[in-house]
């Protein structure tokens, strides 16, 4: 195994320290990461959800919003078509006890047994014999142009709400909130479907407040050198749609001849804060002739927001936290928006302390579906392992005793291994709803039963991985060489549907290749998923085969299609073809990168902070490895492996005025060949808290260990 640590500039490191107070061992990790713009910075250092994107950002969230409403004034009749995924089915159980809770008329359908991905002609159809008149589809939709096209012609309007890339042809839907979509106007493309749900919700909840679709005017005045600066900003929907800044010397300029002057007369609602001060500096301004309405925010602030009590906007901008991440220092207007931004989050709980509480669903499918955790993800996932952790939702804690995690401190990883796999079975093994239906749960009987259904399928779905797993290795050690080991590729009519998407995952790490595995269903159809490394993009390779194809769709790293059974040869044929094609990868090196190597007097239990700041940890954010050097090896245990690989190890290091227990799995061989107890190591780790028996510890996972040099 390799070890590599990137150089820093200590003069990047010495700015994130000043600029933003951050320790300097955890500005060297930022810099070594390269976590160093302002917006990068801010969405390490926020958890407030004020410094979440706006969702009317989207260029079509408007229309969304204005339609659901309407659909409800109306008493219209609504569905739902959602994924079988995790993503997919919390997604769908978000929007729909949003849309139940607003007194909508709604419905639900997924994908039931081998029924294929996203809308179909089928379920279109069906909606239209139901009365259905609005139909919506969640984590899906926006390559289903024909199903769109077909709904339309029935009258039925559709909203498409996915995160997928599109293809070529939009579908003819009414509007399209996706991240993905070239021109949606929103600023992160990253966004789960459960996250875009979200966005929605919360656009919804905010367009029932008396601000919605209001235009009013935020606005400052304060001198200059003998002038006066006039910035204003016209806001709508929390956007500043237009904004101006000039700087006035009185008496040189008329009222009329002023861009700041013909801005605020424009006849809209103009807010300060203090309404004396900004009507003084504008009469400066523009002499005392000129009279400008202004509506003082201060006793609406100082009401919610305790900081703002007894200080101006120029104090305010001293202690703002936005002001940190600003482009232009000492703007006070942008801290002006800033307060009234947080001053509207808490004035309405549901924009706020409410809305908080959505953000579990949202965590755990942003999780599931392997979305990177940065920008704003960090702060839904935040917030919603928070959520999680105090139990609200009271549908979920059957599960979650189940799986052996309440009064746990919940991860990311916590929720990838003992809560995503059971969600996920249910979909995997044709019966969705199950999992649908234990989050809709309302009483703690019948989470209870759902939650005992949902854990005998995903233990089904283990027996049927462990039996599928021993079937597909041979045909997929010989497809591995039969393509020059560019690809694996199983095409299986005993393999049950519902693991294709966890054998193309296990045949990935074990081939480090794309794998793809194919499986036969009901009514002449197969179905495959396949799963693949950074390097390859799994739907841009499925797209070379779209004639062939009923459909298909996926990220960079997984995609899925289904297809008529007698195109079966063809397709394989023409995959074959197009791999030959393929440049053969380069072979992989193990390489660990270092973000910190830690001296003696730094290797103490205050490290946890440094590890929990850069929380939570998944996709683009892996947990942070640490390096510590000349530590001594003082106990060894050899701990069973029921896997049957090398045993696992359990160490004690000495390291500075600390002894840190250690796991080190798999490693059990390299005992008395490598280092033994007395050796003096070199060694790369994981810190984490380990819970056993209710009782919390600090404990390093290590990944590799050297002997020191000269040891």
């Amino acid at each position: 195994m390799i070890w590599k640590k990137k150089p820093v500039a200590s003069a990047l490191v010495r700015h994130l320290n000043e600029q933003y107070g951050i320790d300097m061992i955890t500005a060297s990790i930022m810099a070594r990461r390269e976590m160093t713009t302002s917006e990068q910075v801010k969405f390490l250092m926020e958890k407030e959800l004020t410094w979440l994107h706006n969702p009317f950002l989207f260029d079509d969230m408007q229309t969304v919003v204005e339609r659901l409403l309407d659909a409800r004034t109306e008493g219209e009749c609504l569905r739902i078509y959602g994924d079988r995924d995790v993503d997919g089915i919390t997604s769908t159980a978000l929007l729909y006890l949003e849309l139940a809770d607003m007194g909508i008329d709604v419905s639900y359908r997924l994908p039931e047994g081998d029924e294929p991905y996203g809308l179909t002609t089928d379920g279109v159809e069906e909606a239209h014999r139901d009365g259905v008149t609005l139909i919506i589809t969640v984590d899906s939709g926006i390559s289903n142009v024909d199903e769109i096209t077909l709904a339309n012609r029935y009258g039925i309007d559709v909203i498409v709400l996915d995160h997928h890339i599109g293809g070529e042809s939009l579908p003819p839907a009414i509007a399209i909130i996706n991240p993905k979509l070239a021109g949606s106007g929103y600023p992160f493309e990253h966004l789960a479907g459960v996250g875009v749900v979200a966005k929605v919700i919360w656009a919804l909840r905010f367009a029932q407040t008396p601000l919605y679709g209001q235009e009013f005017i935020l606005a400052h005045a304060q001198p200059g050198n003998d002038t006066v600066i006039i910035q204003a900003m016209r806001v709508e929907n929390l956007l500043v749609i237009d904004q101006v800044i000039e700087e006035i010397n009185p008496g040189l300029i008329k009222a009329d001849n002023s861009k700041a002057f013909a801005f605020l007369a424009a006849g809209l609602p103009i807010f300060v804060l203090d309404e004396a001060t900004e009507r003084s500096q504008l009469k400066s301004a523009f002499g005392k002739a000129v009279d400008i309405h202004l509506t003082d925010l201060r006793p609406n602030f100082e009401r919610v927001l305790p900081i703002v009590r007894g200080k101006g906007l120029f104090a305010l901008s001293k202690l703002s936290r936005a002001a940190r991440y600003a482009h232009h220092d000492k703007d006070e207007l942008s801290v002006l928006f800033s307060l009234f931004t947080a001053y509207v989050f808490k004035a309405h709980p549901s924009l706020d302390t409410d809305y908080e509480a959505i953000l579990d669903l949202v965590a755990i499918g942003t999780i599931a579906d392997l979305m990177p955790m940065e920008d704003e993800n960090r702060i839904l996932v935040q917030r919603g392992l928070k959520v999680l952790n105090r139990g609200q939702r009271g549908a979920l804690l059957p599960l979650f005793t189940a799986q052996n995690l309440l009064g746990k401190a919940l991860s990311t990883s916590d929720i990838s291994w003992q809560i995503s796999p059971p969600i996920n079975a249910s979909g995997r093994m044709g019966r969705p709803t199950v999992a649908l239906n234990l989050l809709l749960s309302k009483t703690a009987t019948e989470a209870e039963l759902l939650t005992s259904e949902l854990l005998a399928m995903n233990k089904e779905r283990q027996r049927l991985g462990q039996e599928g797993w021993q079937r597909i290795l041979p045909t997929a050690q010989s497809s591995f060489e039969a393509t020059g080991s560019k690809m694996v590729i199983v095409n299986d009519r005993e393999i049950s549907r519902g693991i294709t998407g966890v054998m193309a995952n296990r045949l990935l790490r074990h081939f480090n290749a794309p794998a793809l595995v194919i499986a036969y269903g009901e009514e002449g159809r197969i179905s495959g998923s396949l799963r693949s490394p950074d390097t390859f993009h799994a739907r841009d390779f499925l797209s070379n085969f779209s004639d062939l194809l009923l459909d298909y769709g996926g990220h960079a790293c997984a995609g899925g299609f289904s297809a008529p059974q007698e195109n079966v040869g063809l397709l394989l044929k023409r995959m074959g073809d197009f791999i030959d094609e393929m440049d053969c990868p380069e072979e992989a090196l193990s390489i660990v990168e270092i973000d910190c190597t830690l001296p003696p007097q730094y290797m103490s239990p205050a490290m946890i902070e440094v590890v929990e700041f850069f929380e939570p940890y998944g996709e683009k954010n892996p947990t942070l490895v640490m390096h510590i050097e000349g530590a001594r090896i003082e106990a060894i245990q050899q701990l069973s492996n029921k896997s049957g690989g090398s045993q696992h190890l359990k160490l004690t290091l000495g390291y500075g005025q600390y002894r840190w227990p250690a796991l080190y799995w798999e490693s059990g061989d390299r005992q008395g060949k490598d280092f033994d107890t007395g050796s003096v190591v070199d060694v790369v780790f994981r810190l984490g808290r380990n819970y056993f028996r209710s009782q919390e510890s600090l404990q390093l996972v290590v990944i590799d260990i050297k002997a020191t040099e000269g040891a």
